[in-house]
């Protein structure tokens, strides 16, 4: 396809985003489902006009678009909101975590799945979708909001949570099939704790750096250039991008003193790349794989919501909150992403006799949260901001 064609379609997009946002205020749809929407019908299962190769711009544009969502996530990680709702952070992201793996592992597995498939498909549950919780979020301007800055907290940590869920879970699928191999946690190890190690190695000299040649807050160029340095380095020494973008921005928001709000400058730029994040991961839905899921992808989908749900009516009076609260919470809480995906075909990698039903599943389902999560999102967050919510 001819550069021309590729610009003229990027520039549409662009444009179709800004119609679709100002849809979504009058018809009350979050922009990320009528985004994602967007790709499917202009995508490969529609249309098929994007002039683009969506497998190769979605290995630049996620790692790109998530690192910025995991920095601004960190970024609201400060002094005042752990020492609020750290209990609550914690609690709630292990509660929802163990209540998501246990209810579809253990419903798959009484509904005739094998074992192996109903392990794997049940650490995969475990991961959500930093990015449209945001762009919710932030959509309906309640980042400031006690409901708004639970919900960052809790899916800033989750994806770390699910990574060690989903490992542990792999290493049990791999004792039950018979080829147990313990490389599966110290490869988990590697990712979590060398993502930690990352965010340090470049959030400490940020915090120390940044803001210093505008005083006040960092340079677009600053903030771009750091963003795009963890999330290059991350994906070279194949570590999380999502965690090392979320330790650097926690240590830049709570050391760097000298300006006032280090993520200024990322916040204008990150919409256009999430717009093309989303369009893309809507024209990325595979039919065939919509329809292989079949009863197997309806089930792992009612079951997840199921367990969110539960997992949130439990963990909030643990959490110091009413149950209702709790199941709220994690109703704000149900999107799925890239992640989902990235653990599907490591799955499908180690377990070529379930990978086939396991990917099939995880993207279909992936997709579908991604259109139903966050409308969810959007009830919860309206619910919970009203004087009587």
């Amino acid at each position: 396809m001819t550069p021309e064609i590729v610009i003229l379609a990027i520039g549409l997009l662009f444009l179709a985003g800004l119609a679709l946002d100002a849809v979504g205020h009058v018809v009350h749809v979050p922009r990320v489902t009528l985004l994602i929407l967007m790709g499917v019908i202009v995508g490969p299962p529609g249309l098929d006009w994007l002039p683009i190769d969506i497998h190769s711009a979605h290995e630049v544009l996620a790692p790109t678009a998530l690192t910025m969502v995991a920095f601004l996530m960190g970024g609201s990680l400060d002094r005042g909101t752990l020492a609020a709702q750290g209990r609550a952070i914690l609690v709630m992201s292990l509660a929802l975590v163990a209540g998501t793996a246990l209810v579809v592992g253990l419903g798959l597995w009484a509904l005739g799945t094998s074992l192996v498939a109903a392990l794997l498909l049940a650490g995969i549950a475990t991961a959500t979708a930093p990015a449209a919780t945001l762009d919710v979020i932030r959509e309906a301007d309640a980042q400031t909001t006690p409901f708004g800055k639970l919900l960052i907290g809790i899916v800033a940590i989750d994806d770390a949570w699910g990574l060690l869920a989903f490992s542990l879970l792999l290493t049990l699928a791999a004792t039950v099939g018979g080829n147990g191999d313990a490389a599966v946690l110290a490869d988990a190890g590697y990712e979590i704790g060398g993502a930690v190690m990352l965010g340090l190695a470049l959030g400490l000299p940020a915090a120390a750096l940044t803001g210093r040649v505008k005083p006040g807050e960092p340079t677009l160029i600053e903030a771009l250039g750091l963003v795009l340095v963890i999330a290059g380095l991350a994906l070279w020494l194949d570590v999380s991008f999502l965690i090392a973008g979320m330790t650097a921005g926690a240590l830049v928001t709570n050391l760097a003193r000298h300006h006032d709000r280090p993520f200024h400058e990322i916040e204008r730029i990150e919409w256009p790349f999430l717009l093309l994040f989303f369009v893309m991961a809507g024209a990325s839905l595979d039919i065939g794989a919509l329809v292989a899921a079949g009863w197997a992808g309806a089930a792992y989908m009612g079951l997840r919501l199921m367990g969110r749900l539960l997992g949130g009516t439990i963990g909030g009076p643990m959490a110091g909150m009413t149950p209702a609260h709790g199941a709220r919470t994690a109703a704000a809480l149900l999107p799925q992403a890239g992640v989902a995906v990235g653990m599907a075909l490591v799955a499908a990698e180690r377990f070529p006799q379930a990978g086939a039903t396991v990917l099939a599943v995880t993207v279909a389902s992936t997709v579908i949260f991604e259109v139903i999560g966050p409308p969810l999102t959007q009830w919860a967050l309206a619910k919970e901001n009203r004087p009587d919510g």
